[in-house]
């Protein structure tokens, strides 16, 4: 596949793009514009893996989405609370509608030594709900961090090495790292470093309906349901394409009437990524 005009759209917006990669059912195609590492941090993309652990134990009947996620990681927090948390189902959490009133635990740009604690459960669950759970959309680190512990309470492992297993082998990921809170638990809403060839992938597999080379990795169930409320992958403005973008331009998008699925890690602050999504998406107009 011919990416020159990815290249030239990058060169034309003097957009720093680190690497760029387009999956279809002939194989991966790879766009480097420029130095960079190897791994670059995906940000807010990482969610859409998390999220996909919470499907793979939905699979399995091992977690459900209207449990109240006080009800899952009993014995992981104590004292007192917001009454209204035990009103916030799973559902809630990877919908951002816990009803919070503003974002929290984003590490990328606070300083985690201010939170007074080093258990970032607990400091998430000592903020106040001023909405009623479920009424109220507000984007937050915290809800997918409590998402991450989700997973390991009822994996029986942390969400990392669960997604590793899981999901990041059989896709053949060659290398990633997720940046874990001090308690050790992968904070799951931000730092996964990873190569777009290989974050693609989950794209590709959302595109195929869960399929991976003839095998079902997750459901097309639940890929249903994900698209249904928007958890972490939403609509695009690019007809049937749905993406997820991250922090200084990272973006994951995949569109299941094309059948191809497209990743990149960038640096902008300014918004000048988001043409490069119409830009990849005319490819397969």
């Amino acid at each position: 596949m011919k990416l020159d005009t990815i290249k030239a759209y990058a060169d034309e917006h003097q957009l720093t793009l680190f690497d760029h990669a387009v999956m279809t059912k002939d194989g991966i195609s790879e766009l480097f514009t420029g130095k960079g590492n190897p791994l670059n941090n995906s940000y807010s993309v990482t969610k859409c893996f998390a999220s996909a652990a919470i499907g793979l134990l939905w699979d399995e009947g091992k977690i459900g989405l209207d449990e109240p996620v006080t009800d899952v990681l009993k014995g992981e927090w104590t004292g007192n609370i917001d009454p209204k948390w035990h009103q916030v189902l799973v559902r809630h959490a990877l919908g951002h509608s816990m009803g919070i009133a503003n974002g929290f635990l984003d590490i990328d740009v606070e300083d985690i030594y201010s939170y007074g604690t080093d258990d970032f459960l607990q400091y998430a669950f000592s903020a106040p709900l001023p909405y009623d759970p479920g009424t109220h959309y507000c984007y937050s680190d915290a809800a997918y961090y409590i998402v991450s512990r989700l997973v390991s309470k009822r994996a029986g492992e942390k969400l990392d090495e669960f997604l590793m297993r899981r999901l990041l082998l059989p896709l053949h990921v060659q290398e990633a790292a997720f940046s874990r809170c001090p308690k050790n638990h992968a904070i799951g809403a931000t730092g996964l470093y990873i190569r777009a060839r290989d974050m693609v992938k989950l794209g590709y597999l959302y595109s195929q309906r869960g399929a991976w080379k003839a095998k079902q990795l997750i459901s097309e169930k639940w890929i249903a349901e994900e698209e249904k409320n928007e958890f972490s992958f939403g609509k695009s403005p690019v007809d049937g394409v749905f993406s997820k973008g991250g922090m200084c331009g990272q973006m994951l998008l995949y569109s299941p009437s094309k059948n191809f699925a497209a990743g990149w890690h960038s640096y902008t602050t300014d918004g000048r990524s988001k043409g490069l999504l119409e830009c990849t998406c005319r490819l397969f107009e």
